[in-house]
């Protein structure tokens, strides 16, 4: 590699690694306690438990427990209902003003065993709404999302540069050498470089996938406008019904139609995933993999009978597929401490980024710094200095 490319490339991976540190600084730290949310949760006393029952205890018909939600925030409409992926023992109602309302949400926790009400969450507060929020979308919403995702991409750029420069600057060096007789900077610097390279494959997945989260929102109205229209063409221009058929019976009928799956959540009439007249039943996989993916079925809200049933399109499956990759949830404890030791290596590698960066201009502006020497060797390790993979 010739010094031009070097520099081009030096170019590349500075700047880009500047615009996003701040910002990835952020998500790394914001990222770390969502890793351990539901044992924060607990912690801070915020979790709902249901109470131990003996095994095989039946449950509560859907309708019931809806029936309990509903007095507990009469006026409101029922929006999702859903429950944990390792809790079936809990219902969480989401009730508002309206099906289309995206603010003022109330939840209700129902037992599912007794239909009886447990809890009412707090919604849209707290510290673990806090952290949420800022990783999500900084509280700026769709806008929000977008900016991060632009930082996401920058990120990848930053790390793949990265890479490039590291062979001819590690050429004369043992790989993992941290050079400690060296001066504070290019400990600093070889420090850097170490844990870079051993997180570059874990930081290009989760930079990646936090991309396409940050495109959820997109994809959702792509799938409404596209698929979701497809299948509720005929309904078009009817108001939701007043009232609503059997949620049992419709759950009852989707699970006969799938018999391999289980329920996720439901989507009422009216709601950003349903349709004016339907009960959108979204089904999932029992397997690590399956578990995330989920298929709706589309039940008349009135006669509580089948009218539609398609896979997801290859765009929701792959936002899908990234959100355990990126959130690390998938694994149970283990995976949660590899992934929070590695976001702690991430905050390593950008903070001493910065530092080195930070220190290059200081050294820059001393008499010596203007006799460097310019060979391929000397532009990688100065390109080096304001890295973050």
């Amino acid at each position: 590699m010739t010094p031009t490319s070097l520099r081009r490339w030096a170019w590349v991976h500075t700047w880009s690694s500047l615009v996003c540190t701040i910002f990835m600084l952020l998500l790394c730290l914001t990222g770390l306690p969502l890793i351990f949310h539901h044992e924060i949760e607990h912690l801070l006393g915020d979790a709902v438990e249901a109470p131990a029952m003996p095994a095989g205890t039946p449950r509560a018909s859907l309708d019931k427990v809806i029936e309990s939600a509903k007095a507990r925030q009469p006026g409101k409409v029922v929006q999702f209902i859903s429950r944990e992926e390792d809790d079936d023992t809990i219902w969480y109602v989401t009730l508002n003003d309206t099906p289309l309302a995206n603010e003022g949400f109330k939840s209700v926790a129902v037992d599912a065993r007794t239909g009886q009400v447990l809890a009412e969450p707090k919604v849209g507060e707290g510290f673990m709404y806090v952290m949420f929020r800022l990783h999500v979308d900084l509280f700026a919403g769709l806008p929000g999302k977008l900016f991060l995702g632009l930082m996401g991409l920058l990120l990848v750029a930053a790390i793949v540069s990265g890479v490039v420069l590291y062979a001819p600057f590690m050429r004369k060096l043992d790989f993992g050498a941290v050079r400690r007789d060296r001066s504070t900077r290019v400990r600093w610097l070889d420090l850097h470089n170490l844990l870079g390279i051993v997180t570059v494959v874990w930081a290009l997945v989760v930079g990646f996938t936090g991309v396409i989260n940050t495109w959820a929102d997109l994809m959702v109205k792509l799938y409404q406008y596209q698929e979701l229209g497809a299948m509720t063409a005929k309904y078009q221009g009817q108001s939701v019904p007043k009232v609503l058929g059997s949620l049992q019976q419709s759950v009852e009928h989707s699970q006969a139609l799938e018999p391999d799956m289980t329920l996720s959540f439901v989507a009422f009439p009216g709601t950003a995933f349903s349709s004016p007249h339907h009960y959108a039943i979204f089904m999932r996989g029992h397997e690590p993999l399956t578990s995330r993916l989920v298929k709706p079925v589309l039940v008349d809200a009135v006669t509580s009978q089948i009218t539609d049933s398609r896979e997801l399109p290859w765009y929701l499956t792959a936002l899908l597929v990234s959100q355990p990759l990126h959130f690390g949830d998938y694994g149970g404890m283990p995976l949660k401490v590899v992934w929070a030791l590695l976001d702690i290596a991430t905050i390593v590698v950008l903070g001493s980024g910065l530092y080195l960066w930070i220190a290059r201009k200081r050294a820059s502006k001393r008499p010596s710094a203007l006799h460097a020497p310019a060979d391929a060797d000397a532009t990688a390790a100065q390109a080096t200095t304001g890295a973050t993979p």
